[in-house]
C-alpha cells in the first residue's frame, strides 16, 4: 500500500505530494532557511498526509476500483490555502490544504465542548473571540468528479485558464469546469464502434502551458497528436500529428509493444514536447512532424533482454519523465533504481542511482555505469545482474530550483545541487 505512484511539486516547488497505491496522499513542505543552520534549506519535511481515495466496488460490472493513486497535479496558488487534484482510476477529486492556528471560543448557544447549551440557562450575551492554538494543516475534499469515465484514467492536466482541466482514459478524454462536478464535456473519443477493431489507446494527455485550446495526447502505437480545441468541439480530427517512420532493420516481435509512449510532457516555453517510450526519450519540435529532433537512450543495453522482460511483464512498465525548469536537461527512471539525465546542451548524459546504501545526508553522487560485454571494469555493474524489481517510475523536477525528487518504490529521495 505504500508503493509511491505519483510525485509532484507545486508551482512554487515549496510543497511536494506523493500520492500512493493504498490511496493516500504525502504533502512535503521544505523547511525556511535559518541563519544558523544555512544547509537545512531545501530539506522537505512532512506537512499534511491524507487519505484522498478508499478503494470502491462497481456492482454494475462486478469490479474492483482500487484506491492507488495515478496522479496529482496542483493548482497554482490563489491565496493561503492549496488546491490539488488527485484521481484514482475513476474519480477525480479537487482537495483544499489549508492552516489553521486559530480558534473561536466563547459561543453563546455552545459550551467549550460544542453541546448545545439550555437557552434557559444563557442569561448574558457574548461576542465570540479567536483564540490561538497549536498549528493543525486540514485537508478537506471541495469537489468530486466522478462517474464520467467507462476506463482508467490514466492522466489529469490543468488548463492554463485555471477554470478548467481534463482528465483521460484509454479511449476517451473528458473536460471539466472546476466548478461543476455532474457533467463533463467529451473531447476526444477513439472508441470504435466495434471494439474489435481498435488497434490503439491513449496512453497520456497534457495540456499546453500557455494556450488554453491546445493539447497533445499520446498513444499506444507510438505516435502523438496536437489537437486545437478552436476548431471544434469534438477532436477527433487532430492539428498535427507527430510520428518517427520505423527502421526495418530494427523490426522485431517486440517493436510494437517498445515504441508504446509511456509519458508525454510540454517543455515550459510550450515550444517542444518530450515523450518516453520503453527504451528512449525523445524530444519533438511542434513545428516538425515528421521526426523527433532528439532522442537520447535510456538503457539501450536492454534490447537483448526484450524477451525476458516479455515474460515478467516489465516490458510494460510505464516511465515518466520530466523537465528541469530551464527546459535544457531532462530525467527520466529506469531499472535497478537508476534515474538518468540528459543534458540537451552539451549532450552529456549520466546515470544516477536512488538506494538506501549510498544515500546519507549531504553524500555526493557517483554516477554508475552498465557493462554489456563479458569485460566488467570494477565500478561497472553487468547487465545480467540488474535488479528488475527495483525501478524507478516517478519522477519530479523543482520547477525552479535543481531539487529533484524519485519515488523508487516505497522510498522517496530528495537529491539537490551541491552548494559550494
Amino acid at each position: 500500500a505504500d508503493i509511491i505512484s505519483t510525485v509532484e511539486f507545486n508551482h512554487t516547488g515549496e510543497l511536494l505530494a506523493t500520492g500512493d497505491k493504498g490511496g493516500r496522499v504525502v504533502i512535503f513542505q521544505r523547511e525556511q532557511e535559518s541563519k544558523n543552520q544555512p544547509h537545512r534549506r531545501g530539506e522537505y519535511n512532512v506537512y499534511s498526509t491524507f487519505q484522498s481515495h478508499e478503494p470502491e466496488f462497481d456492482y454494475l460490472k462486478s469490479l474492483e476500483i482500487e484506491e492507488k493513486i495515478n496522479k496529482i497535479r496542483w493548482l497554482p496558488q490563489q491565496n493561503a490555502a492549496y488546491f490539488l487534484l488527485s484521481t484514482n482510476d475513476k474519480t477525480v477529486k479537487l482537495w483544499k490544504v489549508s492552516e489553521r492556528d486559530k480558534r473561536p471560543e466563547g459561543y453563546n448557544l455552545k459550551d467549550e465542548d460544542g453541546r448545545l447549551r439550555d437557552p434557559s440557562m444563557i442569561t448574558v450575551l457574548r461576542v465570540p473571540v479567536l483564540r490561538p492554538m497549536d498549528l493543525m494543516v486540514e485537508a478537506t475534499p471541495r469537489r468530486v468528479f466522478a462517474n464520467a469515465h467507462t476506463y482508467h484514467i490514466n492522466s489529469i492536466s490543468v488548463n492554463s485558464d485555471y477554470e478548467t482541466y481534463m482528465s483521460a482514459d484509454d479511449l476517451r478524454i473528458n473536460l471539466w469546469n472546476f466548478e461543476i462536478t455532474n457533467q463533463s464535456f467529451n473531447i476526444v473519443d477513439i472508441k470504435p464502434a466495434n471494439m474489435e477493431e481498435l488497434t490503439e489507446v491513449i496512453t497520456a494527455a497534457e495540456f499546453h502551458p500557455h494556450h488554453c485550446n491546445t493539447f497533445v495526447y499520446s498513444s499506444s502505437k507510438g505516435t502523438i497528436r496536437l489537437c486545437d480545441m478552436r476548431t471544434a468541439a469534438l477532436c477527433d480530427r487532430h492539428a498535427k500529428f507527430f510520428e518517427e517512420p520505423e527502421d526495418p532493420s530494427n523490426r522485431s516481435f517486440f517493436s510494437e509493444i517498445i515504441s508504446s509512449i509511456s509519458d508525454v510532457k510540454f517543455s515550459h516555453s510550450g515550444r517542444y514536447i518530450m515523450t518516453r517510450d520503453y527504451l528512449t526519450v525523445k524530444v519533438w519540435d511542434l513545428n516538425m512532424e515528421n521526426r523527433p529532433i532528439e532522442t537520447y537512450q535510456v538503457h539501450d543495453y536492454l534490447r537483448s533482454k526484450l524477451c525476458s522482460l516479455y515474460e515478467n511483464d516489465c516490458i510494460f512498465d510505464k516511465f515518466e519523465c520530466v523537465w528541469n525548469g530551464s527546459d535544457s536537461v531532462i530525467m527520466t527512471g529506469s531499472y535497478n533504481n537508476f534515474f538518468r539525465m540528459f543534458d540537451r546542451n552539451t549532450k552529456r548524459d549520466v546515470t544516477l542511482e536512488a538506494s538506501r546504501e549510498n544515500s546519507k545526508p549531504r553524500a555526493i553522487l557517483k554516477p554508475r555505469k552498465v557493462c554489456v560485454g563479458g569485460k566488467r571494469r570494477k565500478d561497472e555493474i553487468s547487465v545480467d545482474s540488474l535488479d528488475f524489481s527495483k525501478k524507478i517510475l516517478h519522477t519530479a523536477w523543482h520547477p525552479s530550483e535543481n531539487i529533484i525528487a524519485v519515488a523508487a518504490t516505497n522510498n522517496l529521495y530528495i537529491f539537490q545541487d551541491k552548494v559550494n
